[in-house]
Order: C-alpha cells, then sequence, then structure tokens
C-alpha cells in the first residue's frame, strides 16, 4: 500500500486517497511526491471527468510532517523551504487548475496545507467533526499552497487575517458561517457525498466547466473589461463544441443532454 491510493472508477470519477492514517496524512515527502504524481496522472486522464480528494483514516491531513521536518532542519536547514516549490505549490496549481472538477472530501482533521489543498478544490464537503486550522503561525511558518489567497476570497481578509495570525481551530460549521462553500455533513457520509458530487459533475459539460474554472481564478481582481473579454472568447469557442448544440437540441426535444466532452 503506497502513501496515495488511487482509484479511477468506471464512471468518469478518480479518487485521490491520502494513505498515512497512523501518522493522520501528515505530508511527508513522500506522500507529496505520490500526490503530486497521482494528480498529473488523473489531470492527464482522459477516461477521468471529475476527482475526489480524501484523506484515509481520522484525518484529511494534518499538514506537513513536523518529525521529517524536524529531522531536516537538524540536518540542512537551508534545504527544508524547497518543498514550498517542489511539492507545495505545484499540488496547488493542478487541484485549481485542472480542466476537470475537483471535490474535497474532508473527513476529519485538516490543518496548515491540507487546508489550502481543500480550498484550492473546486467544492468542498465537510466532515462536522473535522478541525480546520491555518497552524502556520504555531511553528513560526507563515501560508503556503495557496492559504493566503484562497482563505481570504473564501471569508474575507479581516476574518483571514485572524485565522491566519492567531491559528485557532475552527469547525467547518464556522467557516461555513463565514464564508467558506461547502456541505457540512456526517462524517460517515464525506466520502459517498463527494462521489455523488463528483459523479453528478463527471456527467456534465466538462468543457464548460473547465471554462469556468479559468475564468474563476482569473476574475477577482482584474478589470471588468479583461474579463468580458475572457467570457467573450470562453463562450466564442464553448458555441463551436457538439457538447453545446447536442445540449441545445435535448433543451427544446424536452429530454436530458448527453456530454461527450467535444
Amino acid at each position: 500500500m503506497g502513501d496515495v491510493l488511487l482509484d479511477v472508477r468506471g464512471d468518469g470519477v478518480a479518487v485521490v486517497e491520502l494513505n498515512r492514517p497512523e501518522q493522520r496524512n501528515a505530508l511527508s515527502t513522500s506522500l507529496k511526491t505520490a500526490l503530486l504524481e497521482a494528480l498529473q496522472q488523473v489531470a492527464a486522464d482522459e477516461s477521468v471527468r471529475a476527482v475526489v480528494l480524501t484523506g484515509a483514516g481520522s484525518a484529511f491531513t494534518v499538514g506537513q510532517d513536523l518529525g521529517e521536518l524536524a529531522t531536516d532542519l537538524r540536518a540542512d536547514p537551508a534545504s527544508v523551504g524547497a518543498t514550498v516549490e517542489l511539492h507545495y505549490n505545484p499540488i496547488t496549481l493542478l487541484l485549481a487548475t485542472m480542466p476537470k472538477p475537483v471535490v474535497a472530501a474532508v473527513n476529519g482533521t485538516c490543518v496548515g496545507a491540507g487546508l489550502g489543498f481543500a480550498l484550492a478544490c473546486d467544492l468542498q464537503v465537510w466532515s462536522s467533526t473535522a478541525t480546520l486550522a491555518t497552524a502556520f503561525t504555531k511553528v513560526g511558518l507563515t501560508c503556503d499552497s495557496g492559504l493566503s489567497a484562497t482563505l481570504a476570497r473564501a471569508v474575507g481578509i479581516p476574518r483571514a487575517t485572524e485565522l491566519i495570525l492567531l491559528a485557532e481551530p475552527f469547525t467547518p460549521a464556522q467557516g461555513v458561517a463565514w464564508g467558506m462553500a461547502g456541505a457540512v455533513v456526517d462524517p460517515d457520509d464525506v466520502r459517498g457525498e463527494a462521489i455523488r458530487l463528483a459523479t453528478s459533475l463527471a456527467a456534465g459539460p466538462t468543457l464548460a466547466i473547465a471554462a469556468s474554472k479559468r475564468l474563476l481564478a482569473a476574475s477577482p481582481w482584474r478589470p471588468l473589461a479583461e474579463t468580458l473579454a475572457d467570457e467573450s472568447r470562453e463562450q466564442v469557442a464553448l458555441g463551436l463544441t457538439a457538447d453545446h448544440r447536442a445540449a441545445v437540441e435535448a433543451f427544446l426535444a424536452r429530454r436530458q443532454p448527453s456530454f461527450e466532452g467535444r
């Protein structure tokens, strides 16, 4: 059994599972490397139309493996920051930008880079018993994995500032009340609900979903004129697809459309 399990299902959904349950899925170098490779694989696999990211056991992930970090700090302090460029940045970017939807099934404790990974996904399903935290300042660090952007977008800059500087834990229910998206469900229902969402998305207009991801990623802080120009380009391109034409015909015929990603 590896540090990351990959299950490519027959319904177009791939489940990527962090698999160090005894260590609460702490992000060791081997796990981060395996996670990046798994995400690269599903991003390139044309049979995969939606992805679920989850953890084995009681945690989604507790973030960086501090035991491994302590060993590395003793051996070569100057080298330890390289993991941000080597692992955290490409993992986060791939979750946020792969041209297919990604659902975070947050089955338990989710802190530090784990929270960054979850918020980089397009949709989230939260366990009602999960503990969330930014955690970085507790170990004398600042944010990585995009958290300074994604958390601020989700809950606003003042609340994000409080959560990052104080690093106090909070619940998914609190996070959703502050503006985070996603359903809060019983722990036993997290994976099933995430797979249900991913299955629905996998059967949907994947080209339109990919275009929507691109537009949303670029939209928050750029001039309206640029957003309108990009929306126009995306709509023109989608208007030429077989999926769009078939969906219009299906609507007129009062039947469900079938999307093939072309």
